[in-house]
């Protein structure tokens, strides 16, 4: 079985998720939203690490390898002073997917947000021909709430989006 943890951004990672992360081959078509500039999110972890009050990034560990990352940021479906959740997203680097990183990964995430905020929802959203992250939203406890038509412009055309959610009462 593999062990999976969550821990903070260090300066290193960032060198793995350039390497991984900002081409095709690294992020999948399924997540691939064209090429990037590194230095926006080099400045974000110099001024605040990724932790932040608005939303972090966690690096996920494999058998004490990094993995890839977790990532959450308020979104709100009312007033933002009262309706705000989490929206969570994962990059699994290729070489660790398929083993329940990814699974694992989500569910440490919530764990660690429900314990450390006041969300009282976590959302996370995936393409709907994603299977492989629509089970292991699943597994993590997620339930499907319905179909975003058209949400995301991805590749030159608009992607339906699949919507999840978790309560802290579910």
């Amino acid at each position: 079985m593999v062990r999976v943890t969550l821990r903070p951004v260090v300066e290193l990672d960032l060198m793995i998720f350039e390497r991984e992360f900002y081409s095709l081959e690294g992020r999948g078509h399924l997540q691939w939203f064209g090429h990037r500039s590194p230095h926006m999110e080099r400045r974000i972890f110099a001024e605040t690490g990724y932790l932040g009050d608005d939303g972090g990034m966690l690096t996920v560990c494999s058998d004490d390898e990094v993995a890839g990352r977790v990532q959450w940021f308020k979104n709100s479906w009312g007033p933002p002073a009262t309706s705000w959740c989490w929206t969570i997203s994962i990059l699994v680097r290729p070489a660790h997917q398929g083993n329940g990183v990814g699974t694992e990964a989500q569910r440490q995430l919530v764990a660690y947000l429900f314990e450390h905020t006041q969300a009282h929802r976590i959302q996370a959203s995936t393409d709907i021909d994603n299977q492989a992250e629509q089970r292991a939203l699943e597994k993590a406890g997620f339930r499907r709430e319905g179909v975003l038509r058209e949400a995301q412009w991805r590749g030159g055309r608009w992607h339906d989006q699949v919507l999840y959610s978790l309560l802290r009462t579910d």
